[in-house]
């Protein structure tokens, strides 16, 4: 059992993050937040896909203040992304952003940051202290040399100094790094030195396979350890991706399950039928489902069900038929070219009989 660091509990719109709240899966749109109808459209796949809180860019006031018709057709909570320009954390928030992201250091100083802090109080929403190796500041990396962990450390307890000094605490933080070692370090020391929550992310890591291993790699070992309370898996890819690949790390580290666990088989000479194929049509098709099953997708009859016995429900392909399996035991037979769609018919039945068809 991973025994979480206890943190300060903070609440962004009906979601709590920190404390003994359940470690929240985030995401951000890559649509133009000024075009309502397609942000929202993003946002309800998201959703769909298990997305607890959503981040959206906010590049002008136009942006701003179409947050409240997004708001008024999503059912997550939405934080707006700000940087330099206080205006924009001020009118999100009067435009109902339950929560903003910006560098307190980079706002436009003492003045303006007081403004964003006065209409966070106002408006009852927290504020992520938000990091990463591009906006340290210049005597900071000076005195470093580079973006090192302690960097990280240091511009983020400056800059969450500045927040507190307005006596202001709904803070979290995150120290963002597109290294692995160099993120693993940075919160490690953050988690040591604070009790705030914290939100983990490898900033820029890349596309689907770089992005995912460098990000699994970073944030496996961190949440293994009790540090983190919300996450963001960032990848060059479409954002639905970025939740899919966070419940496959949390379900890992059997920290937070949601949907069916897709197991299956690299294939070997004993394949006789296209795997790849169903494991990517089953993979797809069970991104609809709620229902915690554990299906298994199996090359051959050989091995399949023995080594897949503690799934719920599987196949494994023959020479022109295959079959399901229940449990370890053979369920039915079922011609090769029917294998697929009964097998869809058949976890959608389970489905069913669970209720929890999404």
């Amino acid at each position: 059992m991973i025994e979480r660091k206890t943190t300060r509990q903070i609440t962004i719109g009906n979601v709590a993050v920190g404390g003994d709240a359940p470690i929240a899966v985030q995401s951000m749109t890559n649509t133009d937040t000024r075009d309502v109808a397609a942000t929202v459209a993003q946002i309800a796949r998201l959703t769909k896909a298990g997305c607890d809180i959503i981040r959206v860019a906010v590049l002008d006031l136009d942006a701003a203040r179409a947050i409240q018709a997004i708001r008024d057709r999503i059912t997550i909570p939405l934080i707006a992304d700000i940087h330099f320009d206080h205006r924009l954390a001020v009118a999100s928030m009067e435009h109902g952003a339950q929560g903003i992201r910006i560098n307190p250091g980079n706002i436009g100083g003492p003045e303006k940051l007081a403004k964003v802090v006065a209409a966070a109080k106002s408006h009852q929403v927290p504020i992520r202290v938000g990091v990463n190796s591009g906006s340290v500041e210049k005597e900071i990396l000076k005195k470093h040399g580079h973006p090192t962990p302690d960097a990280l450390v240091e511009s983020a307890l400056r800059n969450v100094k500045l927040l507190e000094e307005l006596d202001f605490h709904e803070i979290k933080i995150s120290l963002k790094s597109s290294d692995a070692l160099t993120t693993i370090e940075a919160y490690r020391k953050l988690s040591a030195s604070c009790d705030y929550p914290l939100h983990l992310g490898v900033t820029e890591a890349g596309g689907l396979i770089a992005g995912t291993v460098k990000s699994s790699v970073a944030l496996g070992i961190l949440l293994n350890e009790g540090i983190g309370d919300t996450l963001r898996i960032s990848l060059t890819r479409d954002p639905v991706e970025e939740i899919r690949v966070a419940y496959e790390l949390l379900r890992s580290l059997h920290i937070r399950e949601r949907g069916p666990e897709l197991i299956s088989c690299p294939t070997c000479g004993r394949c006789q039928v296209n795997l790849f194929r169903i494991a990517e049509r089953v993979e797809e098709y069970i991104q609809t489902i709620d229902t915690p099953l554990k299906i298994a997708v199996m090359g051959c009859v050989v091995n399949g069900p023995g080594e897949a016995k503690e799934a719920d429900i599987g196949l494994a392909g023959g020479h022109g038929v295959g079959i399901i399996f229940k449990k370890g035991q053979l369920y039915k037979k079922v011609p090769e070219a029917e294998l697929l769609s009964v097998f869809l018919a058949e976890i959608d039945q389970m489905t069913k009989e669970a209720g929890n068809r999404s």
